[in-house]
């Protein structure tokens, strides 16, 4: 009886689990997850877990006894330390080894840490159900908040801060917030969206010094010299792709598990998908990384498909979504790597969609407060790859 083993429970993991079993592969499916959780979305944790609305385990992908039903071995809490892939076989942190025919890495990522903040207590992240657990009780009313980092993570924090009544202050190195997935002219929309709803948003300004007080409060220095006090401190720097495992094992690594289109590492019969996986980029060339639920989910059912020798729709370009203030934002593809954008509706009062071309060539789209309009934008993106 052949035996697959999925090496990380996130979503990419999960859904490779679940796509096997409805594929027709009646051998044996083991998840290992590090997490002592059941598998559950990540999206909810900076929105409606950490506002209060969405109790935790109401994130679970699928109720506990769905994996035992589908006879899908679920062993949360453990941890993979070793892979040998001439032996095919596994380590596990409590010293026993698993053998497997194929094998999915889907290990996704750690939250970056800040040196500054290396050795205080009390400064979050939030990348796991206990981060969101932690930061939501400390966002009492009042509460004065600092995000380093204005990302997605950081922008919605920042958001869902301001929702429950905390003074925030943002610091972000760069000159508009979210500058990684969106362009300038978008990007300026949401600074002044913050601004706003009141948030203190200081651009092109990183964090240099973090002390904490003997009263408690931290004390921030900018690399401008300005200071800040704040209660609560929030690192949202992105993430580093956990690759210790493949790197200990020699396969091949660069910002993430390389892989070719059909998400086969450098190792006969290892995969790679999710955050942690570096894809052919087949729009731009290069690779790239996709951060996002969404093309989680749809690489972890084309991985459990080339585990299978079976051919498999080749993942779409990514697409994420976001809600701050309750504006919807919408992005697929690469809208940072156009150079010319066409606006329809009406920018300055957030309705409207972007589309962003290069050389002719439609590189990504955005949507603001109009979802709808998503489908049909990411389809004319992946147009020239039909």
């Amino acid at each position: 009886m052949s035996t697959m083993v999925i090496v990380g429970a996130g979503v990419a993991g999960a859904t490779a689990a679940r796509t096997l079993r409805s594929a027709g592969f009646d051998g044996r499916v083991v998840l290992i997850g590090d997490e002592p959780e059941h598998p559950y979305r990540r999206p909810p944790l900076s929105k409606d877990v950490l506002l209060g609305r969405t109790a935790p385990e109401r994130t679970r992908l699928w109720p506990p006894e769905h994996w035992a039903g589908h006879r899908i071995e679920l062993r949360t809490g453990t941890r993979a330390v070793r892979l040998d892939t001439g032996r095919r076989l596994v380590g596990l942190a409590d010293g026993s080894e698993l053998a497997y025919d194929r094998l999915l890495l889907a290990t996704g990522g750690r939250a970056r840490r800040l040196p500054a903040a290396e050795g205080l207590e009390g400064v979050h992240t939030l990348r796991t159900l206990a981060d969101a657990a932690r930061l939501r009780a400390a966002l009492v009313p009042g509460t004065r908040v600092l995000v380093v980092g204005g990302g997605l993570i950081g922008a919605e924090v920042a958001a869902t801060a301001r929702t429950l009544g905390c003074p925030v202050t943002v610091l972000e190195p760069e000159p508009y917030p979210l500058a990684r997935v969106l362009p300038p002219p978008v990007a300026r929309l949401f600074a002044s969206l913050h601004r706003r709803q009141g948030v203190d948003l200081r651009t092109g300004i990183a964090l240099e010094r973090l002390k904490r007080t003997d009263h408690g409060a931290f004390v921030a220095t900018g690399t401008d010299g300005r200071r800040w006090t704040a209660d609560v401190v929030v690192v949202a720097i992105g993430m580093r792709p956990c690759t210790a495992l493949a790197d200990a094992a020699g396969l091949t690594t660069g910002d993430g598990i390389v892989v070719n289109e059909h998400a086969g590492t450098s190792a006969p019969g290892v995969f790679a998908a999710g955050d942690v996986a570096s894809r052919p980029n087949p729009l731009l060339g290069g690779r790239y990384r996709a951060e996002h639920w969404q093309a989680a989910q749809e690489q972890g059912a084309a991985a459990a498909h080339a585990m299978l020798g079976r051919p498999a729709r080749p993942p779409r370009v990514p697409w994420c979504w976001s809600d701050q203030y309750g504006v919807n934002l919408q992005i697929c593809g690469w809208p940072e790597a156009g150079d010319d954008i066409r606006f329809d509706g009406d920018p300055d009062g957030m309705d409207f969609t972007a589309a962003f071309h290069r050389g002719g060539l439609m590189t990504g789209a955005v949507s603001v407060n109009r979802p709808k309009e998503m489908r049909a934008l990411r389809e004319r993106v992946e147009r020239p790859l039909l």
